[in-house]
């Protein structure tokens, strides 16, 4: 008996079913139950029946039977990146720890719904837990994507952690023009628990990569139910709660479309960019000297003067866009020395308008740049690419380039 192995095991007039752990002492029993739930039990007095041997060879440390991604010319051909993250994860029954899986033939057995829908190309670009996500890694991953759409793949779905997910997809829709769809998507909850979120979210991923709406996308579950994945658009999406399975909102508007579990349908809403009308093309220059700022009553004014030397800031102010009135003077001559300003709101629905009050109207006159309703992460991703890209800065903070804006904000009724 080894951990990986599926046992029955019988003590004290109790049957338990499941699959053996690794156990920190020689004289307990860790058994994963079918529940989800691990049961611990004495070693010495457990009637062990070993039911089904693991796959793995332990002590060799390899898989004795592998998974191989045959090629169907009927299929189109979706390409799986990897960042990190839990949406194919497994437990390595060896070391009792959740583990990312990385190529085509790992991702399908930790999501076997997955094979027959398509083709599959694998890649790694990293092996990162979402919070250790930087500017790099996001200019190898547009690279690594504009790549495998050169290589004629119909569609990518980019696995990525759920805590920043939002602001990849944000850096990916400004770098890219694509001309077929770009899916991000990811897992609230690892593999092993049995309410995981990976098997759902993969599938209306992939099915969504090979629809017809070619932009930057994440797809996440719409409810707490296993019914239907909401297709958010990268620049509006917004993680809003850490834990729940549908965490992830499009901020001002619904989702761009959906994808059906049950009939296995994709269906889209409104206006957006179709499959090959666009030509490929990556811009992945970004300037990292770019801050995001959250002003609150009681702000240190010391806080300004710390990004002095920096290209650019995005500060959330309150309202319609404000902060205290003793900040506007700190803030002109951060605009005067070089370094572009940015407001948006901490609210949030709706627009920032600082043409509303006296705050709003000084602050304008100081130099700064209305945000219209762009997300303050978004904003934050898009003056980074602005400024490595754009002379007119200004004018493109302010213009919609990636639906990042909307047309118009309404109050809700």
């Amino acid at each position: 008996m080894q951990p990986g192995d599926r046992v029955r095991v019988e003590q004290r007039g109790q049957t338990h079913e499941g699959i053996v752990m690794p156990s920190t002492t020689v004289d307990s029993l860790v058994v994963k139950l079918d529940s989800g739930y691990n049961v611990g039990l004495d070693r010495e007095s457990a009637a062990v029946d070993v039911l089904e041997r693991d796959v793995y060879d332990v002590s060799e440390g390899e898989a004795a039977e592998t998974s191989e991604v045959t090629f169907d010319e009927d299929l189109p051909t979706i390409s799986l990146i990897s960042t990190g993250g839990t949406i194919a994860s497994t437990v390595d029954y060896r070391t009792g720890a959740v583990t990312a899986q990385f190529d085509a033939e790992d991702v399908l057995r930790a999501v076997p719904d997955l094979a027959g829908m398509a083709n599959y190309r694998g890649r790694v670009v990293a092996n990162i837990l979402s919070e250790n996500m930087t500017p790099d890694v996001w200019q190898d991953l547009a690279a690594t994507v504009a790549e495998e759409i050169e290589a004629g793949v119909d569609g990518v779905v980019v696995m990525h952690g759920t805590d920043t997910m939002q602001f990849t997809a944000s850096a990916l829709s400004f770098m890219l023009d694509t001309p077929v769809p770009i899916v991000f998507t990811g897992s609230q909850r690892s593999a092993d628990r049995p309410s995981s979120d990976n098997v759902m979210n993969a599938v209306g991923a992939v099915e969504a990569a090979m629809a017809d709406a070619a932009e930057v996308m994440v797809a996440m579950h719409a409810s707490e139910s296993d019914d239907t994945v909401a297709l958010h658009r990268g620049t509006r999406v917004r993680k809003n709660h850490t834990s729940r399975r549908d965490a992830f909102e499009t901020v001002g508007g619904e989702p761009m479309g959906e994808f059906d579990y049950e009939s296995g349908t994709v269906t889209f809403h409104g206006e957006y960019a179709e499959r090959g009308a666009a030509d490929l093309s990556v811009a992945p220059d970004l300037e990292t000297a770019v801050e995001l700022l959250k002003f609150v009553p009681g702000k240190d004014p010391t806080f300004f003067d710390m990004v002095r030397d920096k290209e650019g800031l995005v500060i959330e102010g309150t309202g319609l866009g404000h902060v205290h009135t003793d900040r506007i003077e700190t803030i002109e001559r951060l605009v005067e020395s070089g370094t572009r300003v940015v407001m948006t709101s901490q609210c949030i629905e709706g627009r920032v308008c600082d043409r509303v009050y006296d705050t709003g109207r000084d602050l304008l006159d100081a130099g700064v740049i209305e945000g219209e309703d762009m997300l303050p992460g978004t904003a934050m991703v898009k003056l980074m690419w602005v400024l490595a890209n754009r002379a007119d800065v200004a004018e493109a903070m302010r213009t919609p380039l990636a639906g990042e804006i909307t047309e118009r904000s309404v109050p809700w009724q």
